[in-house]
């Protein structure tokens, strides 16, 4: 399977979630962090630094983990970041 390159958005959606991973990390390790999510440490460098824009969800939904997030909070984070706006669902409107 051929990878199409990133876009310039989708790679600040990626430096977005790697800074927000990153800040999330505190003073822990990557070591530390990446062992408990069952990753190599410089997966979670590259998830960090960016230069994985677009890791797998079971990728962040394990490093969330370990950190205490909810995927929720990180969406959320995300929106903001990127500039997202959700649009309001008719299911849910009333």
């Amino acid at each position: 399977m051929v990878r199409l390159p990133l876009t310039a958005r989708e790679i600040e959606q990626g430096k977005n979630l790697g800074a927000l991973l990153r800040e999330a990390r505190g003073e822990r390790t990557i070591l530390d962090v990446a062992l408990q999510a069952g990753l190599s440490p410089e997966t979670l460098r590259k998830i960090e630094t960016g230069r994985v824009a677009t890791p797998a969800f079971s990728t962040i939904a394990a490093v969330a983990s370990v950190l205490d997030l909810s995927l929720d909070a990180i969406w959320s984070a995300l929106e903001e970041a990127n500039g997202w706006h959700r649009p309001e669902s008719p299911i849910l409107a009333h």
